[in-house]
């Protein structure tokens, strides 16, 4: 039994639930964080903004992360991290291999329809969100060539036409991210994403 007025066993309990609710605040602060970067961009966005917003000290802001260089870069990640989750869940609950790909590439482009002009220009003309975006894109071709690859061994697409579908998805993508097709087009990154699902969909991948 513990002395009395000792409080040991107190701090035990405490701190776990302390932890808690510390971690759930740091997760609400960077989801309004990356709301107003999705929104407004984030070069024009001051740490003094922030903390207005969000009615807190600078010191809670900077428990998400320590700089607002980090903050940037913390709420990218998260962005592109929960997109990339929601959309393999939808993708998971497709059957079909060719719907599975429409899926994959509807969300992609309904997740960066969530981004202004203002955060997609700030995000690729800063080098470190811009690395982030090329890791992810990157990501984006590999998968579709993955699903490509899951519709050949269902029997449901030509090797030579999976091939073919794969390298233009690729090319695609990389010249969307590298902003060439976008220029050429006129289209938004998320535009550019949803017209590829459908072109596989409606023709390029078509075996009858």
């Amino acid at each position: 039994m513990a002395r009395a007025g000792a409080t040991p066993n107190r701090a035990t309990m405490n701190t776990p639930r302390r932890r808690r609710v510390d971690t759930a605040r740091r997760d609400e602060l960077l989801a309004r964080i990356e709301e107003i970067f999705l929104t407004e961009g984030f070069t024009s966005v001051t740490v003094d903004d922030l903390t207005q917003r969000l009615r807190c000290s600078k010191a809670t802001l900077y428990s998400v992360a320590s700089t607002k260089e980090q903050l940037v870069i913390a709420a990218t990640k998260h962005f592109f991290g929960a997109a990339a989750e929601q959309i393999e869940d939808a993708v998971a609950n497709e059957s079909d291999p060719r719907k599975r790909i429409t899926t994959y590439l509807g969300g992609v482009a309904s997740a960066m329809r969530r981004n202004s002009r203002a955060f997609y220009d700030d995000m690729v003309s800063y080098p470190p969100t811009a690395e982030i975006y090329g890791r992810n894109t990157a990501q984006a071709a590999r998968r579709v060539h993955e699903l490509i690859d899951d519709g050949v061994d269902a029997g449901l697409f030509r090797a030579t036409d999976a091939a073919f579908a794969a390298q233009l998805v690729a090319l695609a993508i990389d010249a969307v991210q590298s902003g060439i097709l976008l220029e050429r087009t006129g289209l938004s990154a998320a535009d550019a994403f949803g017209e590829l699902g459908d072109l596989l969909l409606h023709g390029l991948l078509r075996t009858d």
